[in-house]
């Protein structure tokens, strides 16, 4: 692996990638988590969650179906005191519970968040730098390309997954049943089951995806350029990332609209040992939320989501970068040490 060109592996290896997605997840996760937290406490406080619903839990990375059991036995929805805006919870959180209450649910997510970003961005990465090389004159467009792909690629990986952690979650199963759970969706339904709610993840995240890579890459070189500069820094590339992921997220609100109602519902479904079949398709979902709240309906929740991907995807794709700059600096040393050595 170490002796790929360059060209082919950008100075760095796939495994030194994957290490570097890895770090940048878990950062991430650390810097994000904690907001999503305070927002299911805001929302559960206004309108508390019964048993058998379901809420969406983000921990910067991916989004995950949560099923309540009751009104008292999770931390994440139930909160001891009144509070009066997000600060406020924040330093009642601390203060009654601990600064480990910011970061409940973590780990549980962490199990498929950090696999999934892993693929993600390492297939982007190999992707992208084999697709510059063949694809000519078209290279500017890789990006578009490559985000698609490596999307496809790790929201298929995962969704299964997503599915049987909800199904063990809400029915209480440890996962010495996870087997059991995966053999009976498959045999009731067959193995397509075990991808239901894809459609609309993808529906949103392809589109994201390919936006977001596109856009950030153009911004990197523009901000290089404008710096003087070869190589970007932290701040060029956290800026990008911020901007590339606050218009994709901007374009693609309404297929993440449709797809948090979708996974609500499933989840919900789920939980009740119903069949999914009753659940409506993506377009469906769509005319009955224009029906219903209008077509700025599909544009719901447009400030807190903008808040929430916009440092995400700076935090993230900056400390990937790093990690990158990191171990191609390595790599260099490592090449021109013999060199040193032989001269001298």
């Amino acid at each position: 692996m170490s002796r790929q060109s360059p060209a082919a592996s950008n100075g760095i290896t796939p495994l030194q990638q994957m290490v570097a997605s890895c770090s940048g997840a878990i950062v991430t996760s650390l810097f994000v988590t904690p907001l999503d937290v305070v927002k299911i406490r805001l929302q559960a406080q206004k309108n508390p969650f019964p048993k058998g619903k379901s809420f969406v839990y983000c921990n910067g990375l991916m989004d995950h179906i949560c099923v309540c059991e009751n009104g008292n036995t999770k931390a994440w929805y139930k909160a001891p005191s009144h509070f009066n805006g997000t600060m406020d919870a924040f330093a009642k959180i601390v203060r009654h519970e601990g600064t480990k209450a910011l970061w409940s649910g973590l780990p549980p997510t962490l199990v498929m968040a950090v696999p999934a970003t892993v693929i993600y961005f390492t297939c982007y990465d190999q992707l992208c730098s084999a697709l510059r090389v063949r694809m000519g004159d078209y290279s500017q467009e890789a990006p578009l390309l490559a985000g698609a792909i490596a999307r496809v690629g790790s929201a298929t990986v995962i969704s299964p997954l997503e599915l049987i952690r909800t199904q063990l979650q809400s029915q209480k199963q440890s996962y010495r049943e996870l087997t059991d759970c995966i053999r009976s969706a498959v045999q009731s339904e067959g193995w397509l089951s075990l991808w239901r709610g894809l459609g609309p993840t993808l529906l949103r995240d392809v589109p994201f995806s390919a936006m977001y890579w596109y856009n950030y890459e153009k911004g990197k070189s523009w901000l290089c350029e404008r710096s003087h500069t070869r190589e970007p820094t932290l701040t060029i590339t956290f800026v990008s990332g911020a901007m590339s992921g606050s218009i994709a997220s901007i374009v693609t609100l309404p297929f993440d609209v449709v797809k948090t109602r979708r996974q609500l519902e499933l989840g919900e479904l789920q939980a009740k040992n119903l069949s999914c079949q009753v659940s409506s398709s993506t377009f469906s979902v769509m005319r009955r939320i224009v029906a219903q709240s209008g077509f700025s309906g599909l544009f719901a929740g447009f400030i807190p989501r903008l808040i929430k991907v916009a440092p995400a995807c700076a935090i993230m794709i900056s400390s990937y970068e790093f990690g990158k700059t990191f171990f191609r600096k390595q790599n260099e040393e490592r090449t021109l040490r013999p060199l040193q050595d032989t001269n001298a």
